[in-house]
């Protein structure tokens, strides 16, 4: 029985994604899944072993190849003066072939952090680092500049690097407001599967990570920033998708989304740290509270956040989403007992 090209690209693909996953056996899986001979599944994994896209590990088990390209720039050589050099020597040649789509997200992320690295951060050297394989692409780009949240906190005279990380959340934050918008890293980390920003020993993301893949990360190796972006090779986003979702009918970064959650390491308590995110949020028109994996919310934060700043800024939409049983008493309760 011969299978159309898409199915069996569609079965190539689902074996793939297995295999990168660990799970085993493959081909059994793979037809059980399907529905097909494991004969079929074994040729489709022999055509993908003489293609060198996987190999194998030992009987019945395979491994994704993997491939790493390691660029070095100096500014003091140049290599800094314009975010296309960068692009068309590190990143170029390894997603030319990929959906225009995938493209432009990575010509966009990538702009925007190299972008960031030769006007903010006075990094003399930066490494590049490219891994790809069938199903995903990273890049890694390390600076020994001043360190990206260090930068955010002496400029904006902020009280510690923790709330440097906390403005990063928001947008539309810049050190340059003549050459940048500040929406940069905001849109790249919603752009991209996985985005990390790494420095002075904190974490930027809006992904759930766990300390494995931090720890595999290059960023010991300097003292300034390391930045970390991963998208799948067939992804269906798009840029124009995105940009859509934080945008007015006029095409204005007009919503953000706080993802608590990223932001403390414990559930938030305070009135100070209902100040801390509520700074800055008069730059929107709409803004979503996010109290994903929050257990609860003291009475002091709850208060501070949708009452005291909610009274002072009415043009503000502020929405709160994914609250449990526990926060949605404490937010229903400061807004019954504070009524006008």
């Amino acid at each position: 029985m011969r299978f159309s090209e898409n199915r069996k690209q569609m079965i190539r693909m689902y074996i793939l994604e297995k295999i990168g996953q660990k799970e085993k056996p493959v081909s059994r899986i793979a037809a059980d899944a399907f529905g097909v001979n494991p004969s079929t599944i074994h040729a489709y994994i022999n055509e993908m072993l003489a293609e060198q896209i996987i190999r194998k590990v030992k009987r019945g088990e395979y491994e994704l190849v993997n491939r790493e390209y390691a660029y070095d720039l100096k500014r003091s050589a140049g290599d800094l003066d314009t975010d296309t050099y960068a692009y068309t020597l590190c990143l170029l040649e390894h997603i030319k072939d990929f959906e225009n789509n995938i493209k432009d997200i990575w010509s966009y992320a990538f702009s925007e952090m190299i972008n960031n690295v030769m006007d903010h951060s006075a990094a003399e050297n930066v490494r590049i680092i490219v891994k790809q394989n069938c199903l995903n692409t990273s890049v890694t780009i390390l600076d020994d500049g001043i360190g990206i949240f260090r930068k955010i906190q002496d400029y904006f005279q902020l009280a510690s690097i923790d709330d440097a990380v906390c403005e990063l959340f928001k947008g539309k934050l810049t050190t340059d407001r003549e050459n940048h918008s500040g929406e940069g890293i905001f849109f790249s980390s919603k752009l991209m599967d996985s985005f990390f920003i790494i420095s002075s020993g904190k974490i930027f993301t809006n992904n759930k990570y766990d300390d494995s893949k931090i720890i595999s990360l290059p960023s010991s190796e300097i003292n300034g920033t390391c930045v970390y972006m991963s998208l799948s090779n067939h992804s269906h986003k798009s840029a124009m998708e995105i940009f859509d979702m934080y945008a007015d009918v006029d095409g204005g970064f007009t919503k953000t989304r706080i993802p608590l959650k990223n932001m403390f390491d414990e559930s938030p308590v305070s009135r100070s740290q209902a100040k801390r995110v509520c700074k800055r949020l008069d730059q929107f028109r709409e803004v979503i509270v996010d109290f994903s994996e929050i257990e609860w919310m003291g009475q002091g934060f709850a208060h501070q956040m949708f009452v005291v700043f909610a009274r002072s800024h009415p043009e503000i939409n502020i929405v709160p989403v994914n609250m449990n049983e526990t926060v949605s008493k404490m937010y229903q309760h400061v807004l019954n007992t504070n009524v006008l």
